[in-house]
């Protein structure tokens, strides 16, 4: 069964850091790109980057550059997203999916881990 399994998140004060993990099974990571995503109350999911075997990495929410950063370890079959100066407005679900190379289709998602940051 293809899964993806986000960790990492939790509570941290405004200025402060998480590392969020994205840990996939039951398929072959190399063949897909994995995504992160973002959920806040009473808003759309947003997307935040990508990164892919042929694309590289894609940045989409302006809000986040320079602040997050996401890489991979294949070995692992893990996305990781760096997350620092963390806002109160970056308080969400956040979540990963795995999506055509092209970074556009998502094919199937994690549940996502919540974080909150506090002012």
């Amino acid at each position: 069964e293809e899964q993806l399994v986000e960790s990492g998140g939790g509570l941290v004060q405004a200025g402060g850091s998480l590392r969020l993990s994205c840990v996939g099974s039951g398929f072959n990571f190399d063949d897909y790109a994995i995504g992160w995503f973002r959920q806040a109350p009473g808003k759309e999911r947003e997307g935040i980057s990508c990164i892919s075997p042929t694309e590289g990495i894609k940045y989409w929410a302006g809000s986040v550059k320079g602040r997050f950063t996401i890489s991979s370890d294949k070995g692992k079959n893990t996305v990781y997203l760096q997350m620092n100066s963390l806002k109160p407005e970056d308080t969400a679900v956040y979540s990963c999916a795995a999506m055509e190379r092209l970074c556009v289709h998502v094919d199937f998602r994690g549940h996502g881990t919540q974080v909150t940051v506090s002012s």
